[in-house]
């Protein structure tokens, strides 16, 4: 399908194709793998398989709860269809322990909850490494009103609490997560909805009884397994059976 369509935008996990009818794309997710700003770099076998069926699992829960996103359906294996939407140029990260760059930043020893959920904004920018922001960058360059910032808020704590509970429900704890939104028009109006992907590249989650790392910081850190982790957070969560059995066979 996506060889004879049209390459809209390629990202470091992610490619984006013109999609069959107007005001949606097909969202292709690849099993390259990056970090540092993509100066780290490897391809990690099935990757892209087992993020596509996470993120379809995620979406559809939090458009049950009425957290409008970009999902449609998932076309097969690597690939979902979705809405058009215009990236509003912020990632918005929630944390509710301290790990990462927080840790760095603040001094906080990983693994240290934090008193309240924080949502911090950075620029999303490559070149410059998404350098954090704050409200008045995001209203002065004009990325977005402050009544978005307040329904990207609202939006990013109400994900946070469903996804806190849906991942300790199978004794996984959610550290932090990254999330992006967008704008979908509707005549002259438009409405921000959640885009991009949830899956254990953009969450960081650690096992409720062993703090076992089992997302991306795998890869980051190289601690190895980083498809098994992958895989794991899939089966707890009960999307195994409908994977493909090459992603099955042997990372039990």
């Amino acid at each position: 399908m996506t060889t004879r369509r049209k390459k809209i935008y390629e990202g470091k996990a992610k490619i984006l194709y013109e999609g069959p009818e107007p005001g949606t794309l097909i969202q292709y997710f690849k099993d390259d793998a990056t970090a540092f700003n993509a100066q780290k770099k490897a391809v990690l076998e099935g990757k892209g398989v087992i993020n596509n069926r996470i993120s379809e699992f995620v979406m559809t829960k939090l458009a049950a709860i009425g957290v409008h996103n970009h999902f449609i359906r998932r076309l097969n294996h690597r690939e979902q269809l979705i809405k058009e939407v215009e990236i509003i140029p912020l990632e918005v990260i929630c944390r509710n322990i301290a790990a990462g760059s927080l840790s760095k930043r603040l001094g906080l020893e990983e693994g240290t909850p934090l008193p309240r959920s924080i949502i911090e904004f950075c620029y999303k920018n490559d070149e410059l490494g998404d350098p954090l922001v704050a409200e008045e960058h995001i209203t002065a360059f004009n990325w977005a009103t402050t009544q978005d910032i307040d329904d990207i808020m609202a939006s990013t704590l109400r994900i946070n609490d469903f996804l806190t509970g849906m991942f300790g429900a199978v004794g996984i704890t959610l550290v932090d997560f990254k999330i992006e939104f967008g704008r979908v028009w509707e005549g002259d109006f438009s409405r921000i909805i959640l885009a991009d992907e949830i899956s254990p590249d953009s969450c960081r989650l650690w096992d409720s009884t062993t703090n076992e790392k089992l997302d991306k910081d795998r890869f980051r850190r190289d601690l190895g397994d980083v498809i098994e982790s992958y895989t794991e957070v899939a089966r707890r969560l009960g999307i195994m059976k409908d994977m493909p059995t090459v992603i099955q066979g042997g990372l039990h």
